[in-house]
């Protein structure tokens, strides 16, 4: 008698079943590379909006000394003015009481608007001080608002991915993480 040989035939059925399990762990991994990438994003998000804050902050206090100054700098333009005054009724008086009077006046002022112009100067270089800090703080800002749009591109290339079933798009997606990840890691360290 001739044996039987058993030869296994797979269904069309089968192959569609083992197709979509490859396919529904794809979609599985993918969602959770969504999930991370989402999380990673927040975090991004957080601290390019912190620091942008903090910098803004820093500006507002910049322009508070800059107007500071400029108020000194009037106040300054002020006593130049009430010295100059003094020194010229010094001049035409005959009274030398009064010309004395006058001459004490316009030393008082020169000194005074000594006073004012050191506060002044003072003032301007702290405003300097703060606008140089917000400027080194939006530094990273910048850096963080790119890694954020980077996430945001891995993200959308891996939600093609799963609608398109074209796997080099998650290599794409994994690239540009990556690179998002690079681009905050040298915001975080300017």
């Amino acid at each position: 008698m001739a044996e039987e040989t058993e030869i296994e035939v797979r269904g069309l059925h089968e192959q569609m079943l083992e197709e979509e399990s490859r396919e529904n762990r794809l979609a599985q991994r993918i969602a959770l590379l969504t999930a991370i990438l989402s999380t990673i994003g927040a975090v991004f998000s957080y601290q390019s909006g912190s620091t942008s804050v903090e910098a803004e902050i820093l500006k507002s206090s910049s322009i508070a000394k800059l107007t500071q100054a400029s108020d000194q700098w009037a106040y300054y333009q002020a006593k130049s003015t009430r010295e100059f005054i003094s020194r010229s009724a010094a001049r035409q008086t005959e009274d030398p009481q009064k010309r004395d009077e006058f001459l004490n006046d316009a030393k008082r002022y020169e000194a005074e608007k000594e006073e004012v112009r050191r506060e002044a100067e003072h003032l301007k270089a702290q405003a300097d001080k703060l606008d140089a800090e917000a400027d080194a703080m939006l530094r990273p800002h910048h850096k963080m608002a790119l890694a954020m749009t980077l996430v945001q591109i891995a993200i959308a290339l891996a939600s093609i991915t799963v609608l398109t079933r074209k796997r080099w798009l998650l290599a794409g997606s994994i690239g540009a993480a990556l690179l998002a990840l690079a681009t905050a890691a040298t915001g975080l360290l300017a």
